[in-house]
């Protein structure tokens, strides 16, 4: 207890880390707020009944609690991750794209104002189906179409205020704004799926035994999830001997390691999957009379379909966000530059494949145990937990917790190392030491 007293002691000290995290508290404040604001003509006694299954279920999650509640955050940040998928797929495919890539920071403003005007148009599309399906006309105090036309362009606004918190949070506050958003929606849904299960459990669903064998194996698949985001994997570079300075004194010839993480992309790809997977229950608000079986099935998240699909599409971001992130191409000069070389790896074109070889050899296994646990949920309904419960018990918002606050943690930790304080940790580090 005393270390940790010590510790917020020293991050208050911080003004830059004092400064941040005030910011951040009160971004993510304003958040909450709004998500309780309902849209202007709806009776909120008419939606007190409303209850979200299955993908509208997690999109209410990932919202807060805002789609339920018909608030001005209903669509929360999902249209524009949406459009960020879409403007990053088109970096691949398109030439013009792939040229912004290319310009730097002229090209990523280009792609961001592009990424802007996208969320604008999914936005309002979703916004019309969210309308006509989750707003009974008795809930409406507005006639038509005034209703829809007033409703779409708050909607919008809603999701663009809150794509401009996030920004903002990244910019002034700790983290990834976007990610922090998601969190704090997922955390507020967590006390009331807390006390629906242990209800349920109680009132002569299995008693309190198998409450407490859920709660045990919650806690190993968190253990088991730290392990993978954390999970790193160092290559050794050794640097060679220079002269220095004006005495022609030796330096170098130091062991480094670059560490190349199991998991690179961190929870982008659970996010960007999870996006595309909201497609199906989409198309169906559109197009009620245009039903398949297969359509109908990846609607529905405990269908061997949708898990099979969404595992699919993670191992694929996976590798995808892996490859813009890490370029093993640049990494091998950036060593030949700076004199330094892989033990046993000629320089060059060896040092590229074997970087190439080793994220190859982490990236899939990495990408095939976020499936494994991105699917928990469904698994964890099969053997009778509560499906809201079922949500924290392991899948994408399990992911999306251990990551950004494990990602908020090391920020924290590395302003306080930056001034010569201790570490969260006793050892002075979230991460292990390197033992050289």
């Amino acid at each position: 207890m005393k270390k940790l007293i010590s510790t917020l002691t020293n991050i208050w000290k911080i003004d830059e880390l004092r400064d941040r995290i005030v910011n951040t508290l009160l971004f993510l404040l304003v958040y909450r707020v709004g998500s309780f604001v309902v849209l202007p003509g709806v009776d909120t006694a008419s939606l007190a009944n409303n209850k979200q299954d299955g993908i509208l279920g997690l999109l209410n999650m990932f919202a807060g609690g805002s789609f339920s509640r018909a608030s001005i955050f209903a669509l929360g940040v999902m249209p524009y991750i949406s459009a960020s998928i879409v403007i990053q797929l088109f970096g691949i495919a398109i030439p013009y794209f792939q040229r912004l890539q290319k310009e730097g920071e002229s090209g990523r403003k280009k792609m961001n104002q592009i990424t802007r005007y996208l969320t604008i148009a999914i936005t309002l599309l979703q916004s019309i189906g969210y309308i006509k399906s989750q707003i009974s006309p008795e809930a409406k105090f507005i006639s038509e179409p005034l209703f829809t036309i007033t409703s779409m362009f708050i909607l919008t606004a809603g999701t663009l205020f809150v794509m401009w918190l996030g920004e903002k949070i990244t910019d002034k506050g700790l983290g990834n704004g976007v990610s922090l958003i998601i969190m704090v929606g997922i955390i507020a849904q967590l006390p009331f799926s807390f006390v629906a299960e242990l209800t349920s459990r109680t009132s002569g669903n299995g008693g309190l035994i198998p409450f407490v064998v859920e709660l045990i194996a919650l806690f190993f698949v968190v253990i088991f999830t730290i392990l993978i985001v954390q999970g790193t994997r160092k290559i050794p570079v050794q640097y060679a001997k220079k002269m220095i300075g004006a005495t022609k004194q030796m330096a170098g010839s130091v062991r480094q390691y670059i560490p190349i993480k199991v998991n690179s992309a961190g929870v982008m790809p659970i996010i960007f999957a999870q996006a595309l997977m909201f497609i199906p229950a989409t198309l169906s608000q559109f197009f009620p009379n245009f039903q398949s079986s297969f359509l109908s099935a990846l609607s529905n998240y405990t269908s061997f379909s949708y898990n099979l699909v969404f595992g699919l599409l993670i191992i694929l971001f996976t590798l995808f966000y892996t490859a813009i992130s890490i370029n093993p191409d640049q990494m091998s000069e950036d060593m030949r530059k700076n004199n330094g070389f892989i033990p046993g790896v000629k320089p060059g074109q060896s040092t590229s494949q074997y970087i190439d070889m080793v994220v190859t050899r982490l990236t899939i296994p990495g990408g095939f145990f976020l499936a494994v646990i991105a699917i928990l949920p469904s698994i964890a309904v099969m053997v009778g937990v509560n499906s809201q419960f079922a949500h924290f018990y392991g899948g994408t918002s399990l992911l999306i917790l251990v990551g950004v606050v494990l990602d908020t943690l090391q920020q924290i930790e590395s302003h306080l190392l930056m001034r010569h304080y201790d570490g969260l940790m006793e050892s002075g580090r979230i991460k292990g030491r390197v033992n050289e």
